[in-house]
């Protein structure tokens, strides 16, 4: 941690200097001699990072930030609260804290969070923020996660882990086994401290391959933020034995759109023709794979097994997109020369044989527009258009 940072001359040129070209700055001259340029520069372009994602932070002042590749990779605020919902009691240790945006949430709600970093520098700056933002029940150790527990001799109410998802070898890796830490060997290991585990993973990781590479998963929160999966959370329970738990949420601007459903769960869905509105679930849904269990409790019907798409004649509330059909037609070069050729509108395609840029190429459909049209099939096998004007988002 390069504390020369912190001088309030460079902290001014620092906010003044947000909203330039990060390219021509840093070809200018240096301004301070004491420090080098290039960490100046790379404060910067972290704090633009952090003004969406992290607002506590970039709101506070004498925050130091790292690389702009930890800020890309570290939690959000939104995110960080959500996790903190799902622990409790006395103690929680964080394996791989990184920035430490998740403890300082959970620190909210737990008595006792340990931060975990083997960057030695990174966790200086990190137990430096702390103390700005006025954090004071969080811990910061640098070292082996895995050292740290050996020689902690504490049981904890938690443990959360955020393996790295870099490999020297592979380069970016989506499997949990070639994650570090390896949490496939250490699972047993952990246990030893904590009956609770919570496992942050990339959203593109797949659900069923890491069901098969973890043991006593109680629970998987998909979380989306503004229709975007950011993270799969993995709630593991030592002992825990069954059907995991699905719960997908979607945080929006004005509301959040939550289902679960029990995995394995043998629900079936109702078929149907195109009638009078047209729903598309959020991505969180989408990646859960829960496309039966989705059509009762919300009262519609599928368009086909593989288009996930679904409809109903009465308006139903629903978590995802909802459109209403203003004109259904086939995929035809008479009805697309008469209704599309040239026109403005928004394209999906589900379970279509053709891609979005092949479409608009072939029948010179501009975009954007406030029209929606679904590219689909329907359940005799047909291939259809469905021209929509949205409801909701």
């Amino acid at each position: 941690m390069n504390s020369a940072l912190l001088a309030a001359e460079i902290q001014d040129f620092i906010d003044v200097s947000l909203n330039e070209d990060i390219l021509k700055l840093s070809f200018k001259k240096n301004p301070f001699k004491e420090v080098d340029y290039k960490q100046i520069i790379a404060q910067i372009v972290a704090k633009k990072k952090a003004k969406t994602k992290l607002p506590t932070w970039f709101g506070t002042k004498n925050i130091l930030y790292p690389s702009k590749i930890s800020i890309e990779q570290t939690s959000s605020e939104i995110t960080a609260q959500y996790k903190a919902s799902l622990v409790s009691g006395d103690n929680l240790i964080d394996l791989t804290g990184g920035f430490g945006v998740d403890d300082y949430y959970f620190s909210k709600v737990i008595p006792q969070v340990t931060h975990c970093e083997i960057d030695p520098e990174l966790s200086q700056t990190v137990a430096h923020n702390f103390a700005v933002l006025k954090a004071k029940n969080i811990k910061c150790i640098s070292g082996d996660s895995t050292e740290i527990l050996k020689n902690s001799n504490t049981s904890f109410s938690w443990i959360y882990i955020d393996p790295s998802r870099r490999s020297e070898t592979k380069g970016k890796v989506f499997l949990l086994k070639d994650c570090l830490p390896d949490i496939t060997e250490l699972q047993d290991f952990y246990y030893q401290f904590s009956n609770h585990i919570l496992i942050k993973t990339a959203p593109i990781l797949d659900i069923s391959a890491g069901l098969s590479e973890l043991k006593n998963v109680k629970t998987i929160h998909i979380v989306a933020v503004d229709n975007e999966v950011k993270e799969l959370l993995w709630e593991i329970e030592k002992g825990f034995e069954g059907n995991s738990l699905i719960k997908t949420l979607n945080i929006c601007k004005d509301n959040t759109e939550t289902f679960d459903f029990q995995l394995n769960s043998r629900a079936t869905t109702a078929f149907s023709l195109p009638k009078k509105y047209l729903y598309e679930p959020n991505s969180a849904i989408m990646k859960s794979g829960g496309y039966n269990e989705i059509g009762a409790p919300f009262l519609v019907e599928k368009l086909h097994p593989h288009s996930h798409l679904y409809t109903s004649e009465v308006l139903c509330p629903f978590p995802g997109r909802v459109f209403k059909i203003e004109k259904e037609m086939d995929y035809s070069k008479k009805e697309m020369s008469q209704n599309l050729e040239g026109q403005k509108v928004n394209i999906t395609t589900r379970n279509f044989p053709e891609t979005v840029e092949k479409i608009r190429q072939r029948w010179k459909i501009k975009e954007g527009g406030t029209l929606y049209c679904f590219f689909t099939t329907n359940i005799n096998e047909k291939k259809i258009v469905l021209l929509c004007t949205k409801i909701n988002n």
